[in-house]
């Protein structure tokens, strides 16, 4: 667990990637998500939603006595995404002749997932200009502050953001994030439940997808142990499970932290929590 993820409002990976993911970065808007969602999956693709990108950014085959239709830059870029071509999506995206606020924010993905988070951020910051009240493109804007280590005015876009859609699950994870990383663990906790009361399924659903970050151990553990909360909070102890075992492999729990804390007294006696112990003990 050497590095975290950061998962780009595309595709979401499973229980062991999900606790890496420390960041999501919300993509399109909901008017253009017909041709991303559930796609950009890490693990479990969706084939119709795939044969829609492809069809969407293949050449037409021609209609009797009409023209073959040319794919739009944007569409190429879309498909460059889709395989993680992503200078090929840069380049797409870059020749389209009237860039939308959508388009370059996807062109801020893309070169956020090249590590390039200065044009990232210029592309974040143009499509906000033109649409200044797009919680998704605010909260992207976010992560690369966050990524900069610049916690705080992440964590006022985050609130921005919320303010715009206050029922955006997957901008309170990352605001519980940022909190973690300012040390404000019962705000953090805080925003870990609200996205799980919004949406029980924030990590499981499979429509983000990743860009690596060496978010320090200490951080990734403590997400992983307030997440862990509140799963266990919510009743769902399987995932506190999950996310306990992480936090104990990251040396931010170990028996005795976990036992003392309230938080978990439901999880006591089942066999997978005395697990944990006994994995620990083996290491």
């Amino acid at each position: 667990m050497a590095i975290s993820m950061f998962v780009l409002g595309f595709s979401y990976a499973r229980s062991f990637i999900q606790a890496l993911a420390l960041i999501v970065l919300t993509s399109i808007p909901a008017s253009q998500q017909a041709i991303f969602a559930q796609v950009f999956s890490a693990s479990d693709p969706h084939k119709s939603s795939l044969e829609s990108v492809k069809d969407s950014a293949a050449i037409s085959p021609p209609i009797q006595g009409a023209p073959a239709t040319q794919a739009t830059p944007e569409e190429l870029g879309d498909l460059d995404m889709l395989h993680k071509q992503y200078q090929a999506a840069i380049k797409a995206y870059s020749q389209a002749p009237q860039k939308s606020p959508a388009i370059w924010n996807k062109l801020g993905i893309a070169n956020q997932q090249m590590l390039l988070l200065d044009e990232a951020r210029k592309s974040y910051e143009t499509s906000l200009r033109l649409d200044p009240q797009n919680a998704d493109v605010i909260n992207n804007l976010g992560t690369i502050l966050f990524t900069l280590k610049q916690y705080h005015n992440a964590e006022k876009l985050y609130r921005r953001a919320l303010r715009i859609n206050p029922k955006a699950s997957l901008i309170y994870k990352n605001l519980g994030t940022d909190l973690v990383a300012e040390g404000k663990f019962k705000k953090s906790l805080d925003c870990f439940q609200t996205a799980l009361t919004l949406d029980p399924t924030v990590l499981d659903r499979v429509s983000y997808y990743h860009i690596s970050d060496p978010t320090s151990l200490q951080i990734r553990g403590a997400m992983n142990y307030y997440l862990a909360k509140s799963y266990a909070r919510a009743g769902m102890y399987d995932r506190a499970i999950d996310f306990l075992r992480m936090a104990i492999d990251e040396r931010f729990a170990d028996r005795k932290k976990i036992l003392a804390d309230q938080e978990f007294a439901a999880l006591r006696g089942l066999p997978a929590f005395e697990q944990l112990f006994v994995e620990q003990t083996d290491q």
